[in-house]
């Protein structure tokens, strides 16, 4: 059977969750990764009412549009609520994660039972660059305001709004 032009393939979507406060490396290796894997990756950023962040939600945004801007499949959107149920209001069928240790599996691979139990959403998990593979928003964040060097471990943007931010407090 031959595909005629009136079939139309689907577009294959993913969504790659976390607060991103800031965006890392890290976190920019599994996007870039996943971009090359789906034809539309969304960034979702969670939103966390009772989390005081460094970046507002609006800057974290800002600062993700920057550095994935080349990709051109990458959309970012803040979510507040189940992971899952963004993922069925924009028909998306696979959650992107990293992995970095043993200890990260244990959480993810119960978080990703779950999100497959409520909706039939599946978790890909993929291997963190080893050169990734101790970072942490927090570790940045907290390497940072001690004047540590994090110019290798966030894109230069973000190394730039964490000069600025950390520099008012």
């Amino acid at each position: 059977m031959t595909r005629t032009e009136s079939e139309e393939t689907p577009v294959r979507r993913a969504v790659c969750p976390g607060s991103f406060d800031p965006i890392t490396n890290g976190h920019l290796d599994i996007i870039s990764r996943a971009s090359r894997l789906y034809d539309e990756v969304y960034v979702a950023v969670m939103i966390n009412k009772s989390k005081q962040g460094l970046f507002t939600v609006e800057e974290r945004i800002d600062l993700i549009h920057q550095v994935t801007a080349e990709y051109g499949n990458v959309r970012v959107e803040a979510f507040h609520g189940l992971l899952v149920d963004f993922c069925k209001q924009r028909d998306i069928p696979a959650i992107v994660k990293g992995l970095r240790a043993v200890s990260d599996f244990d959480y993810e691979l119960q978080m990703a039972q779950m999100n497959n139990g409520l909706s039939g959403v599946e978790t890909l998990f993929v291997p963190t660059n080893p050169t990734y593979s101790f970072l942490s928003s927090s570790l940045v964040k907290e390497v940072a305001a001690w004047g540590g060097d994090v110019s290798h471990l966030v894109p230069p943007v973000v190394l730039q709004a964490l000069r600025e931010r950390l520099s008012r407090s």
